[in-house]
Formats: C-alpha cells, structure tokens, sequence
C-alpha cells in the first residue's frame, strides 16, 4: 500500500516526518479566516457593492449551505484522485475563490463566495479522515488540536479583519488569506505522490452498507447537528442578545471573544475524556451540559452574560472535538471515514444553517430574544439525550 502515512514512516528524517504528519494540521488552520473574516467588514464593503441586509444575510449563509450541500460527495474525490491529491486540489480552490470574491467586484463576490463554501466544505470533510488515517491510535488527541486549529484562525481573522482593511483596503484584507493558502498547498504538494486509491486501508472482506443506512452515523450525525446549531447561534446572535438586555455593545463582544478563546481550552481538554476507545459517552454527555447552562443562565440571569459565555464555550467547543472525534473513531477504514465525515458535515452544517435563521425568525415573530434562547434550551436536552448512542461503539450499539 503506498499510502501517505507510509511515506511518513521512510528514514527521511525524524523532523521532517513530524512535519509531514502535522501539516494536517496546517491545513486545518486555512478552514476557517475565509469566512470570519468577512463579518467584521460587511459594512465597509456592502454599501460600496449595493449590499442591503437582506443580501448580506444570504452570503453570509451561502458557505455553511455550500459545506451542506457537497459534503456527501467528497468520498467520490478521494476515491478517484486519493486524500493527498484532494486536499491539495481543495487548498488551490480556497485560493482561487478567495481572489476571485475579493478582486472581481460584485460578481465576483458571489461566485467566490460559492467556490470558497464549496472549497471549505471539501476540506471539512477531508480533515477528519486524514486524522483518522495518519493518526490512528490518537485520533480524539489530533481531533482535540486539530479544532483548536480551526477556532484559533477563525477568531485571529475576525480579529485583524478591520485594523487590515484600515491599512490596506477591504479587498486586499480579505484577498490576503489566500497566501497562507498558497504556501500551505505547496508545502504539501510532495504529498501528492502517493497513487489514486492507496488511501482506503481494505480491512472489511465485504463491501459495508451505506453509511446512511448506519445507526451509529445517524446517531454521530444528530448530535453534530445539534451542537452546530447551538454553536452557529452563539456566533451569530450571542451580542444581539446581550445588548437587547442592557449590555454594552464592546462588552458583549467581548464576551463573545472569551465564549471563542475558552471554547479553544475546551477542544483541548475534551480527549482527556474520551480515554476509551470503545466508547465516548462520558464525553458526549459531559460535553453537552455547559452549553444547556450557559443558555439558561442567558435566559435568566441575562446580567451575568460572562459567566454564561464562558460555560457556554466549553461546552461549545469540547462537543465540537467530541463530534469530529466520533467520526474517526466510528469508521472501519479510510473510505468509511470520508464517506461518514460527509455524511455528518451535511446534516450538522445544514442545522447550522437553518439553525440561527429560526432563532432569527422567533426573535422577529415575538419582539424579543427569549423564545429563540427556550429554543435552543431545548435543542441542547436534545443533544443531551441523543449523547448517549451517539457516544457508543458499534459494539456497545449492537448489543443495546
């Protein structure tokens, strides 16, 4: 089998080896500052395009929608080309889209948008299984670090977005997360050696079912699905709220950044519980209580809105580890694993999406915030009890 993690194996280096395997890692950390970085500077580019609100909403909800919507067929892509070729075919889209929506006007701002989802969602896919491939006895360790990745950049771009736009204009502060793009693409380009096909390992003598016929999907899809919806929510509205309670708009996004920087620790942490490899429902079901609390503490106590950013974010972040750990850990081989890491990503984006809209809606039906919070409040006892199958093994699953 000439798969990459044999390449990593060859004497050519003990440094060079580890940067090889961590270089997942590097990918990882290109997922994310092509869309936060866009929020922060939408009222400095929507009025020179003619963006009204309603036309922001849709390109901000068009990449979580495009991570929808191809998730299920990246399996395809790795099949035919194998993982390396089609990480580095994703990285060389990403850029593409990100100078495409940057330089090319008001066209150009839709279509990139579309390329960089779609671009985004492939690597979503991608990243666990290549998780799962080269780090095989510590998948929920590399899963752990490989979200503090993704949540790391995302909060470094929105940070930076408006000081670089201040200095270099809007377009060349959104145009420039495509050189980190680049160097990571060609950093990883000697990867792409290995042959179409060597990625899936053959361990199953029988062709598996679908993974959408698989309960333990099913289960490990559900439970995505609701903790995305409760963390896209946060994301979108925690400040909106806040300040519709009295808080000051600085501080509550503040509070926002410390539910972002403790939801890091959190990624972090979450492998200490997930020791077991045959099941994590120690870990589902720790990981889902913070985030039921934070809520209700928002809902009311609403003045202590640090307090409850903070739980929130370690619940936030520790299930979102959890989830992506549950990918790996569930699928048999190589192909098994992209296939069910799509299927996942497409039911757990797709409640993203729809997700924050809902609560966007009941916020506008009732004239205030606490229906969409009661909302959530009863997705999180969702997640809570679905945590439970989600967390067995299929060994533990068969035998309930």
């Amino acid at each position: 089998m000439n798969s990459a993690s044999e390449t990593v194996s060859r004497p050519v280096g003990a440094r060079w080896a580890a940067v090889v395997t961590a270089m997942v890692f590097l990918v990882a950390l290109n997922l994310r500052p092509a869309l936060t970085s866009v929020g922060p500077l939408l009222p400095v580019f929507a009025p020179e395009l003619g963006l009204n609100e309603s036309a922001q909403g849709v390109l901000g909800g068009l990449p979580v929608l495009a991570f929808a919507a191809i998730s299920p067929f990246v399996y395809l892509m790795t099949r035919r080309i194998g993982m390396d070729r089609a990480v580095f075919a994703t990285l060389i889209l990403l850029a593409t889209g990100l100078l495409i929506r940057s330089y090319l006007g008001l066209s150009g701002m839709w279509a990139g948008t579309v390329i960089i989802g779609c671009a985004i969602g492939i690597g979503n896919v991608l990243v666990p299984t290549l998780v799962k491939r080269d780090y095989r006895t510590r998948v929920s360790k590399a899963t752990g670090v490989y979200s503090a990745c993704i949540t790391v950049a995302a909060s470094v771009a929105s940070a930076v977005a408006v000081p670089m736009s201040e200095w270099f204009g809007w377009q060349n502060a959104l145009g420039f997360w495509a050189i980190p793009v680049v160097v990571v693409a060609l950093l990883w380009l000697p990867r792409t050696r290995a042959g179409a096909g060597a990625d899936d390992d053959g361990r199953l003598a029988v062709r598996p079912r679908s993974v959408w016929k698989q309960a333990v999907a099913w289960y490990a899809a559900i439970f995505m699905g609701l903790q995305s919806t409760t963390f896209y929510f946060m994301i979108t509205w925690l400040p909106t709220v806040e300040i519709a309670s009295g808080v000051g708009k600085q501080q509550a996004g503040m509070h926002l950044f410390a539910y972002q920087i403790v939801g890091i620790v959190s990624a972090l942490s979450a492998p200490l519980l997930m020791r077991r490899q045959e099941s994590q429902v120690e870990a589902t079901v720790i990981t889902s209580v913070p985030m039921l609390l934070g809520l209700l503490g928002l809902l009311f106590v609403p003045q202590a809105g640090l307090i409850w950013a903070i739980v929130a974010g370690l619940g936030s972040g520790g299930s979102l580890a959890v989830a992506l750990s549950i990918i790996g850990l569930r699928g048999r081989t190589n192909l098994e694993t992209a296939k069910m890491s799509g299927m996942v990503q497409c039911f757990g984006y797709l409640m993203a999406a729809l997700g924050p809209m809902l609560a966007g809606l009941l916020a506008d039906r009732t004239g205030g915030w606490t229906a969409a919070l009661i909302a959530m409040v009863v997705v999180c006892l969702l997640q809570l009890i679905i945590a439970v199958p989600a967390g067995r093994g299929r060994r533990e699953a068969s035998h309930s």
